[in-house]
């Protein structure tokens, strides 16, 4: 039997207006069955296990026999309940106005989507409800170089409070959908105009680089042209919609080998895991979805009769960093587990956490925000789920939802019905 969270203890009696575990208001101490720590090394979690949540951040976690509880926290036992870290979706298209594409030029590297975000939309709150709690919202895949996405938590309703990192990415596509633009492209073409883009854009942040360095005068700015100073020191990443092995292999030796990017896969269909030995030799991460599978004997290819997992053939073949994705609205947001579940049903090991860890610490560390979010750590936002069991398994269900200490569903209170 589920059992619903019951209520704060001691929040309310305190006569603090802030809840318990965010800013301004007492601690918070979550006693479950199970902490899913998700760490990037190590077993990954905690049998009977204490989370202590203070403004808004982890302050603790670990065995309840190591950790007192202090006199002043609000203290929530949640009986055969476990807890996580939010679930983290790096490519989303829900932040907002839906399918953003400026289809004018073919790259695009100024725009940004940051502009048309709309906070708790109604498709974030669904998000939330399934433990979604940061999403990377990005262009549409229209164009060759798409623009400027953004890192965002799911369920604050300020811009400035959801913000977790803008730029979140450069959007790049190397894929099927450039194509359809215009006069109809071909692969050789949108490679030209990556290397044309790409090459300005760096010798722009060169300029600025020399001028910081007192070696010049300062440039004009082109906001154009802004991103790549970002991705010129590694602050930021390039996200790329790339499927099939080509292009899967283009992505990683021009945008990681050449260019030196700090680049992920971001689709990685089809036949795309043959390339899963370069990947992990560059330090590229698949991030993988929402076509988990390739059915017998697709038309372009041949498997022998077997129905294939990609998460199965990148991890069969060696790479470590693997994670999901929904393309949201593609595949809907809340079902972002369910891109890990299939994995597992297709073939991907887990007996040591790789469907939890490739929907938390494995995404995080992909888009360099693993100082905040995507484990149970302490000092990291207090992005906590509380779940009835694996989240790998469809089985279970989230029960409840707090983003930085607050929470922001709870079915005991208010079960979304759709």
């Amino acid at each position: 039997m589920v059992l619903a969270c019951p209520p704060l203890l001691g929040a309310s009696s305190m006569g603090m207006d802030a809840p318990a575990g965010t800013p301004g208001g007492p601690g918070l101490a979550l006693i479950a069955a199970k902490a899913l720590t998700a760490e990037i090394e190590g077993p990954g979690f905690v049998d009977r296990a204490v989370v202590l949540i203070r403004d808004g951040r982890i302050e603790a976690v670990g065995p309840a026999v190591d950790i007192a509880l202090p006199a002043d926290y609000a203290v929530q036992d949640l009986g055969p309940l476990w807890v996580m870290p939010g679930m983290i979706d790096l490519h989303s298209h829900v932040g907002g106005s839906r399918g953003i594409n400026d289809m004018v030029y073919q790259t695009n590297p100024g725009l940004r989507v940051s502009a048309t975000v709309v906070n708790d939309n109604s498709a974030l709150q669904r998000a939330v409800a399934s433990g979604v709690t940061t999403i990377l919202y990005i262009p549409g895949s229209g164009t060759n170089m798409g623009g400027q996405g953004v890192l965002m938590k799911t369920a604050v309703a300020r811009y400035e409070n959801a913000l977790v990192r803008n730029p979140g990415s450069l959007k790049i596509a190397q894929g099927d959908n450039p194509t359809r633009w215009g006069y109809g492209m071909g692969r050789l073409m949108m490679n030209y105009h990556l290397r044309h883009t790409i090459r300005r854009g760096l010798a722009y942040a060169a300029q600025w680089e020399a001028w910081q360095r007192g070696e010049r005068k300062k440039p004009e700015r082109d906001i154009q042209l802004d991103v790549f100073r970002d991705l010129k020191a590694r602050s930021t990443q390039v996200s790329t919609h790339t499927q099939y092995y080509q292009l899967v292999m283009k992505t990683i030796l021009m945008l990681a080998k050449e260019f030196d990017f700090d680049v992920y896969i971001d689709h990685g269909s089809f036949d795309s895991w043959l390339n899963a030995d370069l990947a992990e030799h560059h330090g590229v991460a698949a991030i993988l979805g929402p076509r988990s599978v390739m059915w017998p004997r697709a038309p372009r290819f041949d498997t022998d009769g077997q129905v294939q997992g990609s998460a199965w053939g990148f991890q069969r073949e060696g790479h470590t960093r693997i994670g999901f994705n929904t393309d949201a609205p593609v595949i809907p947001q809340e079902e972002l587990f369910l891109q890990a579940a299939m994995g597992v049903r297709y073939g991907m090991h887990n007996e040591a956490m790789q469907s939890v860890r490739g929907l938390t610490i494995v995404p995080a560390l992909t888009a360099g925000i693993d100082g905040r979010v995507g484990s149970l750590e302490v000092g990291k936002d207090a992005d906590v789920l509380v779940v009835t069991g694996d989240p790998g398994d469809p089985r279970n269900s989230v029960e409840r939802v707090l983003i930085g200490g607050e929470t922001v569903y709870d079915t005991s209170t208010d079960r979304r019905r759709w």
